[in-house]
């Protein structure tokens, strides 16, 4: 993720170091519900890519014979780092991670020019791109066997999963399905209600989902007391969520889960917070926002319902990332004087004759 160097909501310029940092103390909730339920594999993950993001960025700042520091100084590759690596399956391999660094930084940020220049967000393109190339890695949750528990995952085996050594782990004994992918390949015969009495799932990966997800909400509601986003994004996500999933529950209960189901499950909260709200990458204005929020609620929900891939909000923020250019051009807001909004200037062809 990257952020301008003024605020979006904010009503004089914000030092682009200071949103950061309150950035990523705003993601200090997710990180620790995380943590404490599914143990140090977070951490790995988020110091492993923080760290390996700020080097690659310093690396291609090199290349491009610009200066290192200043821009390593506005702390957007630690960002990007956070995010990503919040994103990733606990104990993510390192060669996995560096694999969504570069193409995050040096190939959606970048080489799109830095900080500010890239249409895409970072660190979904990551996120996405080890989605589809590694899904098997990419799906291996661990059951939430918490920090300091007697299941916990030790320091052992845990550095032995960073350099891609499993040992005599065995995966079931620290993997484990997400609530939504679980619920989304429950045999189609089977009710809802049975489905959820079999107990399918690890026990406490739902209680863990939901404080996770609240985790990521009390963050969100820091980041928009310090007016550092606006509420358009999220809101009108979240939003289109509830509705499609209260209209799909409603026809049919036994297979498709209800908007808290939706909400408290997977990266909703989190992405509706902390991801779409990225202003390099979002739309602008406040109609915009409302356009842009509620089509990533509805592309999830699509997804979720139509397609091969369980949570799907890296895809919809991606996808809606396209549509950002179109959604700018028709809701520019009108200029005071002015009867109609200015989208620039209108070429106008003239024939030979009419030609001076």
């Amino acid at each position: 993720m990257s952020l301008m160097h003024q605020s979006q909501v904010s009503r004089r310029p914000a030092d682009t170091n200071r949103v950061m940092g309150w950035l990523l103390l705003a993601t200090l909730p997710g990180i620790a519900a995380l943590t404490w339920h599914f143990g140090l594999g977070v951490l790995s993950n988020v110091m492993l890519a923080a760290a390996s993001g700020a080097a690659l960025e310093a690396l291609v700042l090199r290349m491009r014979r610009r200066a290192v520091r200043p821009v390593l100084a506005d702390n957007s590759a630690l960002v990007t780092g956070v995010l990503l690596g919040a994103s990733l399956p606990p104990g993510t391999s390192l060669w996995l991670i560096l694999v969504g660094m570069v193409a995050a930084i040096v190939v959606a940020k970048q080489l799109y020019g830095g900080l500010g220049q890239n249409p895409f967000n970072p660190a979904m393109v990551g996120y996405a791109l080890l989605l589809i190339s590694f899904p098997a890695a990419m799906t291996q949750w661990s059951a939430p066997h918490g920090l300091l528990g007697p299941d916990a995952l030790s320091l052992g085996d845990l550095l032995a999963r960073l350099i891609g050594f499993d040992g005599d782990l065995a995966p079931d004994a620290w993997s484990g399905a997400t609530p939504l992918d679980a619920f989304k390949h429950k045999p189609d015969a089977m009710l809802a209600s049975e489905f959820w009495s079999s107990a399918p799932l690890p026990e406490g990966t739902q209680a863990a989902w939901r404080d996770v997800a609240l985790g990521w909400l009390a963050g969100g509601a820091l980041l928009l007391y310090k007016r550092l986003i606006g509420w358009q994004i999220p809101v009108s996500m979240l939003a289109a969520m509830g509705a499609l999933a209260t209209f799909l529950y409603a026809v049919d209960p036994s297979h498709h889960g209800s908007p808290a189901f939706h909400w408290l499950n997977g990266a909703a909260i989190f992405g509706a917070f902390f991801i779409a709200t990225d202003p390099v990458s979002a739309a602008t204005s406040r109609k915009g926002k409302l356009y842009y929020g509620a089509g990533i609620g509805a592309l999830v929900m699509l997804i979720r319902d139509a397609g091969a891939y369980p949570d799907a909000v890296a895809f919809a923020v991606l996808l809606m990332n396209f549509a950002v250019p179109f959604i700018d051009y028709y809701t520019q807001p009108r200029t005071q004087g002015h009867a109609r909004p200015n989208r620039g200037i209108k070429v106008v062809r003239l024939d030979d004759e009419e030609a001076p």
